[in-house]
């Protein structure tokens, strides 16, 4: 067990030496060589004293040997620059030793973790504590706090410099992310599709959390944390992103729910319904036999009251994602609807074509690489419109309207209704019921596009698809009230 944490702070130990010496009584001056740790931003002086010359600039977190001492300033050498020099005995933080290091050391943990901006002296103090604790104290309680302090350590850093401001080569930040990098933590990046760059921390420091005797809590915080949304890289192939939500799966199933607190437990249940969503999609889009149930059951088990300000954007998306998958898994190949027919069948290169029969004959044909719910086929009162779910992509639903011109001879026209006129993320546009008259259709939208979030309910004019009336809230629209489909209502989690 030590030794998989040790692979985390491998550059730390290459750095910091910790004397196994026995501490002499608390009134004797330490013997040197010690470890110390940058405790402030200060600079490192070619002689002891604040006019000297400026040797290097040192960021906190960083790891020194003490070597000396002279008046109120420490005699150091940073293995990093292969540099000696004095700093101010404020500046140092001397690394305890002997017995009650490790308990010393957990304690100067708790009080870091507590601020933030002392991410790098917290990621030292973690990397003092793997090489001072023994092996039954990292396989132990202890071990499981330091290594989930790095993680969160580590996820602070990322989140700053993921900020659209951020700037990870300049001041502070930038030497966060070097203290970081010295204590072998890894960062990955990739644009987000808000135009800004994503940094994400590895999950070295969680993985190996996972293995400790962890509390559920901390448990909960690394499978969140390994799993993030964000973090998956937009740009796999179809084939790795369904391999990431296998294993981001797996992840998810080593926390216990039942042994979580109820606003954890609707995080993890959230997680895992998204997770569940995507990887249903991707397995359909294989081929291979794919459902919506565990999705749509983890999301059923969320407790509404119990979340907090900070997960309604979470609570939102897994919606979002639940809801376009919910259609997979339906074993409908054609449906019949008395004169009118729908089937599926196979287009061009992997396509799945819908055609509608009338009397037999061809009416329309459209095709998608998509998956096409045949099941979800709705009719109106006048068999001359039709609403179909058209799933795409992962998390994003179409709604393909079917539509008979005037007259007794009229052609059928297939138009698509996106969820938002935009670049396609997370999103649903959904069939919600048929107004009596032929005319009118009703239509909920939910999206996440583009930076921006909105759900809206429509009444929407069938000749153009043109919306007519709309509201945040089902309740607020009489038609909504009184001609809303009892299948939409029961079903769907837009009305969550």
């Amino acid at each position: 067990m030590r030794r998989i944490a040790l692979i985390v702070v491998a550059s730390a130990l290459a750095a910091v030496v910790i004397t196994r010496a026995e501490a002499g009584p608390a009134t004797e001056l330490p013997a040197f060589p010690r470890a110390g740790l940058v405790s402030q931003d200060s600079p490192l002086r070619g002689s002891p004293r604040d006019s000297a010359s400026l040797q290097a600039q040192m960021a906190r977190g960083e790891a020194l040997e003490i070597r000396g001492e002279r008046g109120d300033h420490w005699q150091v050498w940073d293995y990093r620059r292969e540099r000696g020099g004095w700093m101010r005995k404020g500046q140092v933080l001397l690394v305890p030793r002997g017995e009650g290091a490790s308990a010393e050391l957990l304690a100067q943990l708790r009080l870091s973790r507590q601020q933030f901006g002392t991410e790098g002296l917290g990621l030292g103090l973690a990397a003092a504590y793997v090489q001072t604790a023994t092996p039954a104290e990292m396989a132990g309680t202890g071990g499981a706090e330091a290594l989930d302090a790095m993680g969160t350590f580590a996820e602070r850093i990322a989140e700053r410099a993921s900020q659209r401001d951020a700037k990870p080569t300049e001041g502070q930040l930038a030497a966060q992310m070097d203290v970081a990098a010295r204590y072998a933590l890894k960062f990955e990046q990739h644009e987000a599709e808000d135009g800004r760059v994503q940094v994400c921390y590895d999950g070295q420091a969680f993985r190996s959390l996972l293995v400790t005797a962890a509390t559920p809590e901390q448990r909960v915080r690394a499978a969140l944390a390994l799993t993030r949304p964000d973090c998956v890289n937009p740009r796999a192939t179809p084939r790795e992103q369904e391999a990431r939500d296998a294993w981001r799966q797996q992840v998810l199933a080593q926390v216990d729910a039942a042994a979580l607190s109820p606003h954890w437990r609707n995080r993890l249940l959230m997680r895992r319904a998204a997770v569940a969503a995507s990887l249903a999609f991707a397995q359909a889009r294989r081929g291979t036999a794919s459902e919506a149930l565990p999705a749509l059951n983890d999301f059923a088990a969320i407790a509404p009251a119990e979340l907090t300000e900070d997960d309604q954007a979470a609570y939102n998306d897994a919606a979002m994602r639940v809801n376009a998958a919910r259609w997979l898994g339906t074993s409908a190949a054609a449906r019949d609807f008395g004169s009118l027919t729908l089937a599926l069948q196979p287009g061009v290169d992997g396509e799945r074509c819908v055609e509608l029969r009338e009397g037999g004959k061809l009416a329309a044909r459209r095709c998608s690489f998509g998956q096409v719910a045949l099941a979800s086929a709705s009719l109106n009162r006048d068999g001359r419109a039709l609403a179909l779910a058209v799933q795409p992509l992962d998390g994003w639903r179409e709604l393909w309207v079917f539509q008979k011109g005037p007259g007794r001879e009229g052609g059928w026209r297939v138009d698509v209704m996106p969820p938002a006129p935009a670049q396609p993320g997370l999103g649903v546009a959904e069939f919600a019921g048929w107004v009596p008259g032929g005319l009118q259709m009703l239509v909920a939208r939910e999206f996440r596009a583009e930076g921006k979030y909105r759900r809206s309910f429509e009444v929407v004019t069938l000749a153009s698809l043109a919306t007519e009336r709309q509201s945040p809230e089902p309740a607020l629209l009489g038609a909504f009230q009184r001609w809303s489909d009892p299948a939409w209502r029961g079903a769907s989690p837009i009305r969550r």
